[in-house]
C-alpha cells in the first residue's frame, strides 16, 4: 500500500535559507540533498599499486582504485579498507590521507588515503572483474575508468619521490592531468 502523503515533491526556497530544496507541502518538511562522499586508497604492495577492472557502470571494463559510497555510521578510513575487501578482497593498513577531490559535476567529495597491503593475496570482488597489482609501467593507462583515479595515482608518485604527504586536492583546470596521462607525464 502506498503512503498518501506526496512526501517532499515541491521546489522552493525554505524560510531562512537561500536555495531551493524540495519540501513537502503537507508537512513542512524539507529534504537537504547534499554531497556524496566516496572513500578509496591507493593500496601498494612493494612497489606496486593495486587496481580493480569494474564489474559495473558507470564504466564497465576500465580500470580504478577500490573506491566506492561512504556508509552511513561509517568512518572514512573503515569506508576505504572496506571497499578495498569488497572490490578486491584486499586487507589494507591506512597509512594517511592523499588527497581530498570535489568532483561538483557530480555532487561528490572524494577522500583517497595511502595504504598498504596487508598481504598480496586479492581477488575480485562482485563489482570487480578483475584486480592486478601493477607497476608504474604497467599500469593501463589508456585504460582508466575516471580522472581522479589518474590524479591519485599521480598524487602517490609524488609522495613517494617527494616524502611530503600533505593531502593534495583537485589540479588546476590547465593541469595536464585533464588530458589521457601517460607515466612520462606523471
Amino acid at each position: 500500500m502506498s503512503d498518501p502523503r506526496p512526501g517532499p515533491s515541491v521546489r522552493a526556497i525554505p524560510e531562512g535559507d537561500d536555495r531551493e530544496r524540495l519540501i513537502c507541502t503537507d508537512c513542512g518538511f524539507v529534504l537537504y540533498d547534499n554531497p556524496k562522499i566516496v572513500v578509496g586508497s591507493v593500496a601498494r604492495w612493494d612497489d606496486k599499486i593495486l587496481m580493480c577492472r569494474r564489474a559495473i557502470d558507470p564504466r564497465r571494463g576500465f580500470w580504478t582504485l577500490p573506491a566506492g559510497y561512504l556508509e552511513l555510521n561509517e568512518s572514512t578510513r573503515a569506508g576505504a579498507e572496506r571497499e578495498a575487501w569488497e572490490e578486491a578482497r584486499a586487507k589494507i593498513a591506512i597509512e594517511s590521507l592523499l588527497a581530498i577531490y570535489d568532483i561538483t559535476r557530480l555532487s561528490q567529495v572524494q577522500l583517497i588515503y595511502r595504504a598498504r597491503l596487508v598481504d598480496e593475496n586479492v581477488a575480485p570482488g562482485p563489482e570487480s572483474l578483475e584486480v592486478a597489482l601493477f607497476g608504474w609501467d604497467e599500469i593501463p593507462w589508456d585504460d582508466i575508468a575516471f580522472p581522479s583515479v589518474r590524479w591519485a595515482l599521480g598524487h602517490e608518485k609524488e609522495v613517494q619521490a617527494s616524502g611530503d604527504l600533505t593531502p593534495r586536492t583537485n589540479p588546476p583546470p590547465d593541469a595536464l592531468s585533464l588530458r589521457p596521462a601517460t607515466p612520462q607525464d606523471l
